[in-house]
């Protein structure tokens, strides 16, 4: 970097970098580095990836992001949408690993846009007496890898040569409970449940459990979410090109969640 910075005062001095006075030629000077120590970064994240991926693993770099862009935020959906009911499957051993995957979590972090969504889809159930519960949201790439080694199935486990919509925080499984009880209404199966019966286009169910599936699906797809026709549980939001794929710790985005932007 110093180098850097030597070559750049030397374009400055030499008025290659036209600028109306010192401070202005400081501010490029800045912008300059700063930009250069954001690529230096992401060039570092991306090291040992096998796929090729843009895996990002530093958090100096979400911030330069979000700094740039405020939609990619990751926020603490708890404390956004506080009626939202939480069972996080990989915090537990209650999933089809039978692992737990995360750390003691007591809440989950979705990208600003997707928390906006869902607080509207919440609201909408809400009405009716209904409320969310969240699976799992955000999910660190290095546990998708985990993932694929069980199930190498791209119909349920996402492909960590591609990525997942969770991996960039704008994926979300859930299902719909009853906002008093908060007890689960009847959907066709059980999360993470491999099977055709799980797959949006299964029919041979009892009306009422369709009904249920076609409310839950209804809804997310009205304020945004794009359903995963294997997955009745699972529904992320559309251009997922448009954001990152994160290997943060949780940790990681608890510190970050809490910082103003």
């Amino acid at each position: 970097m110093n180098f850097i910075k030597e070559n750049v005062l030397k374009l400055i001095e030499t008025n290659m970098i036209y600028s109306a006075n010192n401070s202005l030629r400081w501010l490029v000077l800045f912008l300059i580095i700063n930009c250069l120590s954001s690529t230096n970064v992401l060039a570092q994240s991306n090291v040992g990836n096998k796929y090729g991926l843009n895996v990002v693993n530093k958090l100096k770099l979400v911030q330069n992001e979000i700094t740039l862009d405020s939609n990619k935020k990751m926020v603490d959906v708890l404390r956004e949408i506080p009626t939202v009911v939480l069972d996080l499957k990989y915090a537990s051993i209650n999933n089809f690993m039978h692992v737990k995957l995360y750390p003691t979590l007591h809440t989950t972090y979705l990208r600003l846009p997707a928390v906006n969504a869902l607080r509207k889809v919440v609201a909408d159930l809400e009405i009716k007496g209904l409320t969310i519960k969240i699976f799992d949201a955000y999910r660190p790439y290095a546990t998708t890898e985990q993932m694929w080694e069980r199930v190498k199935d791209s119909r349920y486990a996402a492909d960590p040569s591609k990525g997942s919509g969770h991996n960039s925080g704008i994926a979300v499984d859930v299902t719909i409970v009853d906002l008093r009880t908060k007890k689960e209404i009847t959907m066709p199966t059980g999360f993470d449940n491999f099977s055709d019966t799980a797959h949006q286009d299964f029919m041979q169910l009892p009306e009422a459990v369709l009904q249920n599936r076609l409310l839950l699906k209804r809804t997310m797809e009205k304020y945004g979410f794009v359903p995963l026709e294997t997955e009745w549980w699972h529904f992320s939001l559309p251009d997922p090109d448009h954001y990152e794929l994160l290997d943060l710790s949780f940790d990681d985005l608890k510190k970050l969640s809490k910082q103003k932007h």
